[in-house]
């Protein structure tokens, strides 16, 4: 009897200490605990980069725009800058990647406080940024760079502990098998087997992404993408099983609603605080996601704009994902250089309010001036906006007790404040010209011993 009792609290131990495995179905997937390196990240770099770098016009969807519905604008293009019978393929080998230096790229990255970079492994256009061995000459070994892009760069970021993510687009536009699938109203999966899902697999199993940014979905169901068979083997058995993040791209219906955390949209910015984590990805260009010659400084994000979205992503529980695209070449230009390098001069001084931060129970509040909210181990941080013509922050949520202290990011001494009974926390700024204040924009008050 004994002995069938140490039995049976064996075999209970050993259930317990099994690793819990997820079935191929939303249910299970979606109440996957998300690994806790991506909340603590706050700020990632996007990088679109392929064969649409080199018309380098209009958008990365500049294919589709040409052939796919033939506007006239793009047709227009294509008749005043290159040969009667130019195909899109013909644009492959002048996409060069001659002057692409991981390391500088990397180096970028890091100054401008990204915790995690994501780079396109392939967008819909189809071609892939590594040596896919379904995309035979439609790949950056086979023509073009003849490198591997997403290897590379890899592993510069990783040299600096830097994360590292994966953009692949389920579809492509103008596949054969795609193209036949959905001729036969996606009853099929020729594309799936043969393109999709061995490409996925592939980037998994040679690259381990910390991260995977799947796009492409919205013609189809997962179901046709075979999206939770994948899942299931990426959270049970895949090399990076632990640690890997997906976000919520996987078939029709599937954004904002399965996945890791939520996308639901480009630009995504709600205006209250989400029940699930989420992140909002944008582009410095306005207009595009791709490096674009016609590009002009009207839709080039300002660095206070830019820095005012992750300040109110980050109170709002989210990630935020900044675009940028590299040149043909592999350059940088320098306008995303100076606003990427903007971010990351203001995370120096405030990143303690925003890297592993959580929202507060109040997010924001609007008077003489905008604050944002977030909290961590107990401390309050108040990012304002706009510095308030009389020199007074006045913040209503705070409750203050004897040993409150209240301090500005970048700034050595405390500050004085009083308490007032309809106004709330009345905080006198320092009287210091502009130029010797730690920041230009968004300055943050840091309150410790208040409720």
């Amino acid at each position: 009897m004994l002995l069938l009792l140490l039995l049976l609290v064996a075999a209970a131990q050993a259930v317990a200490l099994a690793p819990r495995r997820f079935t191929p179905d939303w249910q299970s997937l979606d109440s996957r605990p998300l690994p806790s390196w991506f909340d603590e990240a706050k700020f990632g770099v996007f990088v679109h980069w392929g064969v649409f770098s080199v018309p380098a016009w209009g958008s990365e969807w500049f294919w589709w725009h040409w052939k796919g519905d033939q506007m006239p604008a793009y047709q227009r293009f294509m008749t005043e800058n290159y040969p009667p019978g130019f195909s899109y393929a013909d644009f492959a080998p002048q996409f060069t990647a001659r002057f692409f230096h991981p390391d500088q790229w990397a180096e970028l990255f890091q100054a401008a406080g990204a915790k995690y970079v994501v780079l396109t492994t392939k967008h819909h256009e189809g071609f892939t940024n590594w040596p896919s061995p379904v995309s035979w000459n439609w790949n950056s070994k086979d023509v073009g760079p003849h490198r591997d892009l997403v290897g590379e760069l890899g592993a510069a970021v990783r040299k600096r502990k830097i994360r590292y993510g994966l953009y692949h687009s389920l579809l492509e536009w103008f596949h054969p098998l795609y193209l036949l699938d959905k001729k036969n109203g996606f009853k099929t999966q020729h594309f799936v087997r043969a393109k999709t899902m061995p490409e996925l697999y592939d980037l998994v199993k040679s690259y381990k992404p910390d991260l995977i940014w799947s796009d492409g979905e919205w013609e189809c169901p997962d179901t046709y993408w075979n999206s939770t068979s994948f899942l299931a083997w990426l959270y049970n058995d895949s090399p990076v099983k632990d640690e890997v993040i997906v976000n919520d791209r996987w078939g029709q219906n599937c954004s904002c609603h399965h996945g890791g955390y939520y996308n639901c949209q480009d630009k995504y910015k709600p205006q209250s605080l989400p029940d699930h984590k989420w992140e909002m990805c944008t582009s410095v260009d306005r207009a595009s996601w791709g490096y674009r010659r016609d590009m002009t400084m009207s839709t080039i994000a300002k660095e206070n704009e830019i820095i005012e979205e992750l300040v109110q992503t980050v109170s709002l529980g989210g990630n935020y994902l900044l675009n940028i695209g590299p040149t043909k070449d592999g350059l940088i230009v320098p306008i995303f250089q100076e606003r990427l390098l903007a971010v990351g001069k203001w995370l120096q001084i405030n990143g303690e309010a925003i890297y592993a931060s959580k929202p507060w129970r109040v997010q924001s509040e609007k008077n003489k001036t905008v604050v944002w909210y977030t909290t961590k181990n107990a401390t309050v941080y108040a990012t304002f906006l706009y510095w308030p013509e009389n020199g007074i922050v006045n913040l209503k949520s705070p409750k203050t007790t004897s040993a409150t202290k209240i301090t500005m990011l970048g700034l050595e001494g405390d500050l004085s404040w009083t308490q007032d009974p309809l106004e709330g926390v009345l905080i006198s700024l320092p009287q210091l010209p502009p130029t010797v204040l730690p920041v230009e924009f968004a300055w943050t008050l840091k309150l410790t011993k208040v409720n």
